[in-house]
């Protein structure tokens, strides 16, 4: 085995590492700060996630200040890791992140990715596109990239060799009144990030053969 080779098999191992080693962490060590810097650089490697049309349509309130993890306590049920982990990422989604078109398509034009005629084809069918969507299908599309975002965000942070729990238990109503979001915003998900004071449980998974089916589903 050469040793480019050696290499990018060690690579591949330690991805795979950060996989297994994840775990949703309810208890975390209050001294333990990250960093506005380091946030911002998990936040930047997260959004190298996939999108529907490239559109990026997360967004994230990320809650560090003490007095608002107080606020926030009572919202998401009085789970302690709100308040003992470093910071809480409200991951939301943007029902008009089409708004955003003409800026990503620039950007792709002067990265060299693609000419401007091209970019700005795509930006007026996909305006075109979403200004007659039902808003139930834009939902469902902030939905999904919100959940690819998400998980990209936690698998980031457990290779700094951070701790995250993703939560559904929330007020969703509450959050956006005391936070003041606009309802072009959908709450996806809270996700608690700092160093573990305890690890996550060890869980179990169903066998690849219980969930995967080739070609065709089993009759039922």
């Amino acid at each position: 085995m050469s040793v480019s080779q050696s290499s990018q098999t060690m690579e591949h191992q330690l991805f795979f590492d950060v996989i297994r080693e994840r775990r949703s962490v309810r208890s975390y060590d209050p001294e333990i700060k990250i960093s506005r810097e380091e946030l911002i650089e998990t936040l930047r490697q997260a959004t190298m996630a996939p999108s529907a049309a490239n559109l990026q349509p997360w967004r994230f309130l990320v809650i560090d200040s003490p007095e608002l993890k107080q606020k926030l306590l009572p919202i998401a049920f009085n789970q302690q890791q709100v308040v003992e982990a470093s910071a809480v990422i409200v991951v939301l989604g943007d029902l008009e992140n089409i708004g955003m078109a003409e800026k990503i398509y620039s950007q792709a034009v002067d990265a060299g990715f693609m000419p401007a005629d091209t970019a700005k084809s795509m930006v007026e069918r996909y305006t075109g596109m979403y200004s007659s969507m039902p808003e139930e299908a834009v939902r469902q599309k902030v939905y999904t990239d919100g959940g690819l975002v998400s998980m990209q965000l936690m698998l980031v942070a457990r290779a700094k060799g951070y701790d995250t729990v993703p939560m559904a238990g929330y007020d969703k109503q509450k959050l956006m009144e005391v936070f003041r979001l606009s309802e072009r915003y959908v709450p996806i998900m809270l996700i608690a990030i700092g160093k573990a004071a305890k690890p996550g449980h060890p869980t179990v998974r169903l066998a690849v053969d219980d969930v995967a089916f080739f070609n065709e589903m089993p009759k039922e």
